[in-house]
């Protein structure tokens, strides 16, 4: 099994690409070992010094650092996904699902604003971010302001404001007129 390993935006993480499906539908974040519950790769994973945070996507896995550095680690990391994906065993533990943050928020009046600002999303973003090793979810729109959440790669990169200000936002107001902002949340 070869496992390619890709940099991200974010050069406290690292994304890593086996070969095969990750995760069939949705993403996965963990953010700390205490979420790891639902899956014994994330386990096993947050059990090497220096890992804060496991994002699972469809095919690829990246994997943030604290100030440890990456020669020390990376080959821990490919051990741990080698030996998940020889043993056979499932990534997420029986029942695991998607990652699901909290509900959406938004006025009844702008459900068809928020239609097209979820296809956008999800046709345009996503899929460029998770190039990048991340993902960017819809969490609402209120007030001519749409908050997305960023995880795996983009959570915490130094280039996720320019991200959201200059490719999303203008994106977003080329496409949709009601849209004045994007935020983080």
């Amino acid at each position: 099994m070869f496992i390619q390993t890709e940099a991200t935006p974010n050069p406290a993480t690292l994304k890593f690409l086996p070969g095969r499906v990750v995760l069939p539908e949705g993403t996965y974040d963990f953010r700390s070992s205490a979420d790891a519950g639902a899956s014994p790769l994330a386990e096993k994973l947050f059990q090497i010094p220096g890992v804060e945070a496991v994002f699972f996507g469809h095919d690829f896995i990246t994997v943030t650092k604290n100030d440890t550095d990456w020669q020390h680690m990376k080959p821990a990391i490919l051990g741990a996904i080698m030996e998940q994906f020889m043993s056979g065993q499932p990534v997420m533990a029986s029942g695991g699902a998607e990652d699901t943050e909290d509900g959406e928020f938004f006025d009844d009046g702008d459900s068809e604003t928020v239609t097209v600002i979820k296809d956008l999303l999800e046709t345009r973003v996503r899929p460029a971010v998770a190039q990048d090793g991340g993902d960017i979810t819809f969490k609402g729109f209120r007030d001519g302001i749409v908050y997305l959440s960023m995880r795996g790669a983009c959570a915490g990169c130094p280039s996720s404001t320019a991200t959201l200000q200059h490719g999303i936002q203008n994106l977003l107001r080329h496409f949709v007129p009601e849209v004045e902002e994007v935020r983080p949340i």
